[in-house]
């Protein structure tokens, strides 16, 4: 894992169920987030993520500032939902995957 600096924190980022396939087949990123923007929110982190990480077809892993529906989000293995989700503050180490459940058939 990248090491952090006192001016950023690194978190892990995991792609799968398919969600993967919109970031060049990578499922799993380790990112430093610049603390300067602190605090760091999931809201905020999709916007990086879109701008940083997301290769293609951004309508199929986002819709509004927000996840589209079919995308389970944890938060070091619990449901973002129970978080807050959107207006959930990052920490240093956080793991959070966002798991596609759409599947094309």
């Amino acid at each position: 894992m990248a090491a952090s600096t006192e001016n950023s924190m690194t978190i892990s980022l995991e792609f799968s169920g398919g969600a993967e396939l919109l970031f060049d087949k990578v499922k799993k990123h380790s990112v430093n987030l610049d603390k300067s923007h602190h605090p760091w929110t999931i809201k905020k982190l999709l916007v990086w993520i879109k701008d940083n990480l997301l290769k293609e077809r951004p309508e199929l892993f986002l819709q509004g500032d927000t996840v589209r529906p079919g995308i389970l989000v944890l938060v070091n293995d619990a449901d973002w939902e129970l978080l807050g989700e959107l207006d959930y503050e990052i920490e240093e180490n956080d793991t959070i995957v966002f798991i596609s459940t759409l599947h094309g058939g």
